[in-house]
């Protein structure tokens, strides 16, 4: 039997995977249909930077089994519902027990919806802003070691300020290279899981927006 490098399992199916994602069926399913894919829309960009967010100081898995629960209250991520919310709608999210009920970073999904649409009348979209600042694909091997030295990438940070100067919120550095592993802006599945092929091809055929 061939050996997995480091940081890569083979899981109940034998299927090699990055192995952060093995011992739940949920984060499995996610690491193999969502994560790394590359994502155009801004509802689903929108969606993940606010749950990024929301997922400081908490594991992701606790974000994504709440997730039903967070696209419910606020509403799908519609950017526009949501850039028309007021107090009364905030309180009212924050009485949900199904989501995070940490008042700033509710808050600050109201106030990012209407920063993303101000980004939307000046870029078109909030995806030709966002794609703006994705790094050039790389072609060094992505090792354990090489991602447990890298917190962020210098166009993370980029994104991340300028995300801030527009006045976002919950937008720090290293959650904004999270983002940009979760939607495709880089390719992070691990030498070795069967996913990174998979994702690779699904990039030769993106065209990224502008």
């Amino acid at each position: 039997m061939r050996r997995l490098p480091r940081g890569v399992g083979g899981g109940a199916d034998g299927v090699p995977r990055c192995a952060w994602c093995l011992g739940d069926p949920l984060y499995v399913e996610y690491h193999d249909r969502e994560w790394g894919l590359p994502v155009a829309d801004d509802r689903a960009l929108f969606e993940k930077i606010c749950l990024e967010g929301f997922q400081a100081g908490l594991s992701w898995l606790t974000i994504l089994r709440k997730r039903p629960h967070f696209r419910r209250v606020f509403h799908g991520f519609d950017i526009e519902r949501l850039a028309r919310w007021g107090p009364a709608d905030v309180a009212r999210a924050l009485q949900d027990p199904g989501i995070v009920r940490h008042p700033a970073k509710v808050a600050s999904v109201v106030n990012n919806a209407r920063c993303a649409l101000a980004l939307r009348e000046e870029f078109g979209s909030l995806a030709g802003f966002l794609w703006r600042f994705a790094p050039s694909r790389r072609a060094d091997r992505v090792t354990l070691a090489t991602l447990q030295k890298r917190s962020t990438v210098p166009e993370a940070v980029r994104l991340s300020g300028e995300l801030r100067r527009r006045g976002w919120t919950f937008v720090g550095p290293t959650s904004i290279y999270a983002f940009m592993q979760a939607v495709g802006f880089v390719n992070d599945h691990l030498d070795g899981c069967s996913v990174r092929a998979e994702v690779e091809a699904v990039w030769a055929r993106f065209v990224p927006p502008s």
